[in-house]
């Protein structure tokens, strides 16, 4: 969901802390970042038809950069909440945007190209919890480690500016197509894979750290940080993935990276031992890598020619995600403590595996270049 969403999921703890909220009101973050899933998933096709996908990208962009503002610079509950929508927003064009002209510019091998893209948005939000967890500990609060996406924005201002970068059009077809009523139906299985997909990424983002806290006895701070651990696995497995990719079948591949990740989550949620449920972490990380890249790589495959129409339905499937599944699990959670509510996730992860066969029952699925 792009890099500030990476950012926002750890601090929701600290959030509750400092708001002093349940659980579940806490979890209404992640209903924030649904909603604006779905502005700017609704948005972004209508948009790239005007602006075209590059003018999106930089409107996006200067978006997140407000909702970060917003976000540092206000405590109170509604607040929050707002920043995490405009978050949402804009960080859903850039993700829908960049997703689209990647297939468009490199074809069957649009698996790999977008997995690699997202490796490398994983190398970048590695450092975010770490970053967040140092400044809580430091006694600065986490505001200071949020703030420096905006350092981030303006350096990718700064770059295009100088270097000239052209912006991403729209491909010719995609526009044609974008006009059609409907999209196959396997598309929606795709769709609906990712929604299970999701539900299991942003439930170990936001409530991960309480976990850390409550059944390894980690320190707020360190929880937070070591929430890194994740997106170190993700950046790992995407290097690994990227080049699986251009020699396995979709489906089957995200068939082993569902079974990485049911192997990290037995680790991270069986050990109270802070050094081995971290590394649970890592393996979830790696196996959870390869869900969001083939997810919409196979989404955009079977779209029919409608890659902007679909990239950003695709993030429908997300904000589906982010919205029932955390608060599912915060609710949950208020009852039986955050480590049992964990145990939704193994459904979550069969679900997705049971959908990825029917996906590949349904239809045959273009093998990655």
């Amino acid at each position: 969901m792009g890099l500030l969403p990476v950012r926002i999921r750890p601090v929701v703890p600290l959030l509750r802390d400092e708001q002093g909220t349940t659980a579940a009101v806490a979890s209404l973050h992640s209903t924030g970042l649904a909603a604006g899933a779905l502005i700017g998933a609704s948005a972004f096709p209508w948009l790239a038809g005007r602006l075209g996908r590059g003018g999106v990208l930089w409107l996006a962009l200067a978006g997140v950069a407000g909702a970060v503002v917003v976000l540092c610079a206000f405590e109170a509950l509604p607040a929050t909440l707002a920043a995490a929508v405009l978050a949402s927003t804009f960080g859903t064009m850039v993700v829908s945007g960049v997703n689209a002209a990647l297939a468009d510019h490199h074809g069957a091998g649009a698996t790999a190209a977008i997995s690699e893209a997202n490796a490398v948005a994983a190398g970048a939000g590695v450092v975010a919890p770490i970053v967040i967890g140092l400044s809580v500990s430091a006694g600065f609060g986490w505001r200071p480690g949020i703030a420096v996406v905006v350092g981030l924005i303006a350096l990718v201002f700064a770059a295009g500016f100088l270097f000239r970068v052209r912006l991403p059009s729209v491909a010719t077809s995609s526009v044609v197509a974008t006009g059609r009523s409907r999209l196959p139906r396997s598309f929606w299985l795709a769709w609906a894979m990712m929604a299970a997909t999701g539900s299991v990424e942003v439930c170990l983002s936001l409530w991960a750290a309480d976990v850390l806290r409550t059944h390894a006895g980690m320190s707020p701070g360190a929880a937070s940080a070591t929430v890194a651990a994740i997106v170190g696995g993700m950046f790992v497995g995407r290097l690994v993935g990227s080049a699986l990719a251009r020699r396995l079948p979709a489906v089957p591949l995200l068939l082993g990276a569902l079974a990485v990740s049911v192997v990290g989550f037995a680790i991270f949620w069986l050990s109270p031992v802070p050094w081995i449920a971290a590394f649970g972490l890592m393996v979830l990380g790696v196996g959870n890598a390869m869900h969001y890249p083939l997810g919409v790589s196979m989404a955009l495959a079977v779209a029919d020619g409608q890659r902007d129409r679909a990239s950003a339905y695709s993030m429908y499937a997300t904000a589906i995600g982010f919205g029932v599944a955390p608060v599912a699990l915060g609710w949950v959670a208020d009852g039986v403590g955050p480590h049992r509510a964990f145990l939704l996730m193994p459904l979550f992860i069969a679900l997705a595996a049971v959908l990825a066969l029917r996906l590949r029952r349904a239809l045959l699925v273009p093998t990655p270049a």
